[in-house]
């Protein structure tokens, strides 16, 4: 039986740049379609299914921003920015008005393919209803609200659970400290980032070998936080 290649649409305006990623994603077992253009992009996304968008910002004709906004008005497909521009402030617009994780150039095939593997993990969990997640050593159970380290229950307090649920559901992907906020305090205490790392601070203390050094529940500095078992620095 012939296994299905999972298929990755490439929006970089760069020839270079789209050859690096084609023949990357190809020996991973990925099948590429190449846009160079946004509208070029967009009308692919939608004459085929895709699994994966690899979007580049700087397009000559319309801002990677403003496409990540027109297909999330009808797709959830996973969307990986790839950008220059490394401030926080941009990282944050970006993954608030829909990406799902982005990588800053000049980047590693390594890095890039291993936060296409997450995006695409927590795709299929979401479409299958998956209702435990395992980073790890770390398994939350999210139907029975059960969380195990290591095979053995451990005890949360409601809002620390709260916070595991919400990073549980985006295992691998950044979210940012608003959306964390949000989900777990509500609008009004948008402003309250020191409410966060409080509870930051004491789940690594339940979940993390070494609390200082977490592998579980890493920061992304300016940014927010991802719960991911991959090796990298935070």
């Amino acid at each position: 039986m012939t296994e299905i290649r999972p298929a990755v649409l490439v929006i970089d305006d760069e020839p270079q740049i789209r050859r690096f990623l084609r023949t990357g994603f190809d020996l991973e077992g990925f099948t590429v379609v190449e846009a160079g253009t946004a509208d070029a992009g967009m009308r692919a996304a939608t004459l085929r299914q895709v699994d994966l968008i690899v979007l580049d910002l700087n397009l000559p004709d319309i801002d990677g921003a403003q496409v990540v906004e027109r297909v999330r008005a009808w797709s959830t497909v996973p969307i990986i920015i790839l950008s220059v521009r490394a401030s926080d402030e941009d990282k944050v617009r970006l993954l608030e008005c829909g990406a799902d994780d982005y990588v800053v150039k000049p980047f590693s095939m390594a890095e890039l393919l291993a936060r296409a593997r997450a995006a695409l993990r927590r795709q299929a969990r979401g479409a299958r209803g998956e209702p435990v997640v395992n980073i790890g050593p770390l398994s939350i159970d999210l139907a029975n609200r059960a969380v195990f380290l290591g095979g053995k229950r451990i005890v949360l307090s409601p809002k620390e659970y709260q916070l595991l649920q919400v990073l549980a559901q985006h295992a691998g992907n950044v979210v940012t400290h608003n959306i964390l906020l949000k989900e777990v305090w509500g609008t009004k205490h948008l402003h309250n980032a020191h409410y966060l790392r409080i509870l930051v601070r004491k789940l690594r203390r339940k979940i993390e070998e070494d609390p200082k050094r977490p592998s579980l529940l890493k920061s992304e500095l300016g940014v927010g936080y991802r719960l991911s078992g991959m090796t990298e620095s935070d």
